[in-house]
């Protein structure tokens, strides 16, 4: 994560845009103001944190997720074949 000045981005806005979507990683803005500081990501990594909100946001389904994932770690995951398209 980097942080940069409000003045940095505004000059270097291209470059700041180029990294977040190269390095999957987010740029925070800081102002001196007390507006608040900014976050700048790629869009594919905003929508990932999304899915994963959403898919966790119901408790069945986030246990549904956590057992899954605790039977992978435990090698117990199983191999399949897709079904062919019609």
């Amino acid at each position: 994560m980097k942080v940069v000045t409000y003045s940095h981005a505004r000059n270097a806005l291209k470059s700041i845009l180029d990294g977040v979507v190269q390095d999957a990683d987010v740029t925070i803005i800081s102002r001196r103001d007390a507006e608040g500081d900014a976050v700048i990501m790629s869009l594919d990594s905003y929508n990932s944190i999304m899915e994963t909100l959403h898919l966790t946001s119901n408790p069945a389904n986030a246990a549904a997720l956590a057992r899954a994932i605790a039977q992978d770690k435990a090698g117990l995951a199983q191999t399949r074949q897709l079904l062919p398209a019609e």
